[in-house]
């Protein structure tokens, strides 16, 4: 987002831990009545799931969209088909759903302003070569010594 010279403010559980260049950590009430696009990058845990519900999409711009490559269960689908529908929000860009692949008559397909990728992203053949590659290259790592790609929680 920085690099198409948007302004960036995040919402984390703990903001002190990860503080970044150029990104503002807020409230979630102000990163939903603020932004003008939320983006969803967070593990599911039993206190965010259904997070993404009716009072937060109240709380967006008419002109906002939501995006969600993390996991379905985020967000309340119902929530969100009304807010589509109402026009409460300009649109959503899902990659993920509560269930996978949706059912037929699910509550978001097929809504106009709605865009739902089918969660395969990582499987195109260069995906999985690259997959396999640094899988290869982190066990020859681990054997010597290495740590490769560590990430502190």
């Amino acid at each position: 987002a920085l690099a198409f010279g948007m302004k960036v403010i995040a919402n984390h559980k703990y903001p002190e831990r990860d503080k970044m260049e150029d990104v503002v950590f807020v409230d979630s009430d102000k990163l939903f009545s603020e932004s003008d696009l939320v983006s969803l990058h967070a593990p599911l845990t039993k206190e965010n799931e259904g997070l993404i519900n009716a009072p937060l999409l109240e709380m967006m711009k008419p002109s906002a969209f939501l995006i969600n490559t993390a996991r379905g269960g985020f967000i309340n689908e119902q929530d969100l088909k009304s807010a589509l529908e109402s026009g409460k929000i300009a649109g959503a860009a899902l990659d993920v759903l509560s269930a996978e692949p949706p059912a037929d008559g699910h509550a978001l397909v097929g809504i106009e302003n709605c865009l739902i990728t089918p969660h395969v992203a990582w499987a195109s053949k260069e995906a999985r070569e690259r997959l396999m590659q640094e899988t290869i290259l982190n066990i020859k790592g681990f054997l010597e010594g290495n740590t490769r790609n560590a990430v502190n929680f």
